[in-house]
């Protein structure tokens, strides 16, 4: 099902879209411009890199090219775990092969050294193209947009726009070029964050680890994964136990030792029995109700009833923090993952009423590509950190459980960006006509049973 945004805001939820709208954009076109001005630098690298392989492989016959060849095959692999680490804090992390050889017959030979030397080819060309627009783009937008200012006192027959040509005689032809500026900046606006991916695609492709050097490294990680899986998993057993036990199990002892007092009550007192009776369904309605608790923990009966773009809606609602909700889901994902997605927007919302003061916040979820992303953003204080009790470890444990990424984005002073990604698997069949329901009260308990 698909969703439009849904603003729980109290207050002018109207005139806070659109801003709000803005400001995120404005946010990911520049933390692209950012991206595409560090891929700029490593391009650059690339560049030289290439040219010391042209110069050994033009000395290579007179003898003289294998020092340049040995410092091509060590910058190169230098500058690849240069690359991985830079991609790294804009995505998912990359995993790297293992380390190739440097010596030069052996390094010439090996799979992993022709890969980076593949990427070196079109990050130093493609890459360093992208790199540069997305240094001049910015420069572009604000030398344009402010031109008719300063206008006045350029010379006369200068090029008035920044591509060259074009010279202003004119008050309109002036303020002509000022539109050449917002063209820029919806250029920016636009296709910079397309311009960033592209320009990161060759070393995601090419950098990470193939399927012939990966399986140790894939079945490590794998076990590392299935060991957090399972540590979460005895956390919930455990969770789930202490609620019944400490909870449920006292309320029903309580409601069996009132009726057998008032069993015996009936021929001595049978005046207090009404109120022994009385205490006995009040206990045995809280038991219900925590019971529905603890069912809800386990896989929320509202991801069925509503589907997850209500659930998340509900969520939002009752967020002590002024919430929006972005979904799209075309399709429905395994229960199981809607259910993680759900208790990671729980835990995400709770963090923030409790840690961020922050004035906003902002559930956006996709379901594209057999994929489910999620982001969970705020503009509180920032400052985040998984080792100080905020649940952030849970949350991260469930994600691995799935085979999923979780990126954390939260520096002093904010925002945070919590960002997810996960399979969707395969949607599980419900049981047709049966409800997950719980009863609440004594009287639709007893209805239910006849």
């Amino acid at each position: 099902m698909t969703t439009g945004i849904t603003d729980t805001a109290d207050t002018g939820p109207t005139a806070e879209r659109p801003r709000e709208i803005i400001i995120q954009a404005l946010r990911t076109s520049g933390a692209a411009l950012v991206q595409l001005a560090s891929g700029l630098r490593t391009a650059v690298m690339a560049l030289g890199v290439l040219v010391l392989a042209a110069v050994a492989a033009v000395t290579a016959p007179a003898g003289v090219g294998l020092l340049p060849a040995l410092a091509v095959v060590r910058a190169l692999h230098a500058l690849a775990d240069r690359e991985r680490k830079r991609l790294a804090r804009w995505g998912p992390e990359i995993v790297a092969p293992d380390p190739p050889p440097t010596a030069l017959r052996a390094a010439l030979a090996d799979p992993t050294t022709r890969r980076e030397l593949r990427w070196a080819l079109r990050h130093g060309s493609l890459g360093f193209l992208l790199g540069l627009l997305g240094v001049w783009l910015p420069l572009a937008a604000f030398r344009d947009t402010l031109f008719p200012l300063v206008w006045p006192f350029v010379p006369p027959d200068t090029s008035s726009t920044s591509f060259g040509f074009g010279v202003a005689h004119t008050w309109p032809e002036a303020l002509a070029v000022s539109l050449v500026g917002v063209g820029w900046i919806a250029v920016i606006l636009g296709l910079t964050p397309g311009m960033a991916r592209l320009q990161g695609r060759p070393g995601r492709t090419l950098l990470m680890a193939g399927p012939d050097t990966d399986l140790s490294l894939r079945v490590a990680e794998l076990t590392a994964t299935r060991a957090a899986a399972l540590d979460a998993h005895a956390t919930e057993l455990r969770r789930i136990e202490r609620s019944l036990h400490d909870g449920t199990q006292n309320r029903i002892v309580t409601v069996t030792v009132l009726l057998g007092a008032a069993r015996r009550m009936v021929t001595r007192d049978p005046d207090r029995v009404d109120e022994l009776l009385e205490r006995a369904q009040s206990a045995a309605e809280q038991a219900l109700a925590e019971l529905r608790a603890v069912s809800r923990s386990i896989l929320p009966p509202v991801l069925s009833d509503r589907g997850l773009a209500g659930a998340l809606a509900g969520l939002a609602a009752e967020c002590a923090v002024p919430c929006r909700t972005d979904v799209e889901a075309p399709e429905r994902c395994a229960a199981s993952v809607e259910a993680t997605a759900y208790f990671v927007v729980a835990e995400a919302l709770t963090n923030i009423a409790k840690h961020s003061k922050a004035n906003w916040a902002s559930v956006t979820l996709r379901v594209r590509g057999g994929r489910l992303r999620l982001r969970i953003e705020d503009d509180g204080r920032g400052g985040a950190d998984e080792k100080g009790g905020s649940g952030l470890t849970g949350i991260r444990r469930r994600v691995a459980a799935y085979d999923g990424t979780l990126r954390l984005t939260s520096p002093a002073g904010g925002p945070t960006v919590l960002d997810v990604d996960l399979p969707c698997g395969t949607d599980v069949p419900e049981v047709a006509g049966r409800s997950t329901k719980l009863p609440c009260t004594t009287d639709e308990l007893i209805a239910t049973c006849e």
